[in-house]
C-alpha cells in the first residue's frame, strides 16, 4: 500500500510513502543484547529490519499480545492512558530517515483537530502505533536502502529468527538477554504456575518464552 505525504509548509509532495506491518521480533544473532525487529512490506515482498533495545521490543510484544496483560502499566501503556485523557490521538507513525545506521521516526498526533508532529525513536514510535492501531509508513528511499528483498510471498511468510538477515549497525539500546531455559523437566501445570509468577514478577521475556513453550506442548 503506498501514499503520498504531503509537506503543507511547502504545499509539495514529497515522496512515495510505503505501510508496513509488524512481521515479527527475534532474538539479535548480530548484536548482543538487542533484538531485531522485523517489518513487512503490505502488498509487497521487502522487509525492514531493525535492532531495538529488549526493553521495546518487550513492550511491542506485550501490546500485541493479548494472552499476557502486566499488572501495572508499562511506559509506553502510561502514555496511551494519558493521551487518551487529554483526547490525544496518534493518527500515524512515519519512519522519515536512516542516517548512519539509525533510524528516526516521527508521530503525527491530533488534538482538537490541530495535528502535530513529534520526533522519536522508532522502537518507541512503533510501541506507541501498536496501542493506538497506528498505521506505520516509512518512504520509498528507505525501503530501497535498507530493506530485505524477499524472492516471493512464500518466503516472506518463512521469515524466522534463524534466517540470515543483515541488521542496521547501531543498536539503539544494549541490555543483557537471558538465553531460553530448557523445560523439559516441568509439567504443563508447572509451565502455566511458573508463567503466572514471571507476569505477576513483571519478568515478561521468562513469561514469552514459558507461553511458547506452553504452545508448543499444546499443539501436540
Amino acid at each position: 500500500m503506498e501514499c503520498l505525504f504531503f509537506d503543507f509548509k511547502t504545499e509539495s509532495i514529497l515522496m512515495t510513502l510505503v505501510r508496513l506491518n509488524i512481521k515479527g521480533i527475534s532474538y539479535s544473532q548480530t548484536h548482543t543484547g538487542a533484538y531485531a525487529l522485523v517489518l513487512s512490506e503490505v502488498n509487497g515482498t521487502r522487509t525492514l529490519p531493525i535492532v531495538i533495545g529488549a526493553f521495546e521490543a518487550q513492550s511491542i510484544a506485550i501490546s500485541l499480545e493479548k494472552e499476557i496483560k502486566p499488572p501495572r502499566p508499562l511506559t509506553h501503556d502510561l502514555f496511551k492512558n494519558f493521551a487518551d485523557r487529554f483526547h490525544i490521538v496518534i493518527t500515524q507513525v512515519i519512519i522519515h530517515k536512516l542516517v548512519d545506521g539509525i533510524f528516526y521516526s516521527s508521530i503525527i498526533c491530533q488534538r482538537d483537530g490541530i495535528e502535530e508532529i513529534i520526533d522519536t525513536r522508532t522502537s518507541d514510535a512503533i510501541a506507541l502505533a501498536t496501542r493506538f492501531k497506528a498505521p506505520i509508513f516509512t518512504y520509498e528511499n528507505i525501503l530501497d536502502k535498507a530493506g530485505v528483498q524477499l524472492k516471493d510471498k512464500e518466503e516472506k511468510d518463512r521469515l524466522t529468527e534463524s534466517d540470515d538477515v543483515e541488521l542496521p549497525k547501531v543498536v539503539e539500546e544494549e541490555k543483557p538477554i537471558p538465553k531460553k531455559t530448557n523445560y523439559d523437566q516441568y509439567t504443563l501445570e508447572d509451565l502455566h504456575k511458573k508463567l503466572d509468577d514471571a507476569v505477576a514478577n513483571e519478568d515478561y521475556e521468562l513469561a514469552a518464552n514459558l507461553r511458547d513453550e506452553i504452545e508448543k506442548r499444546s499443539s501436540k
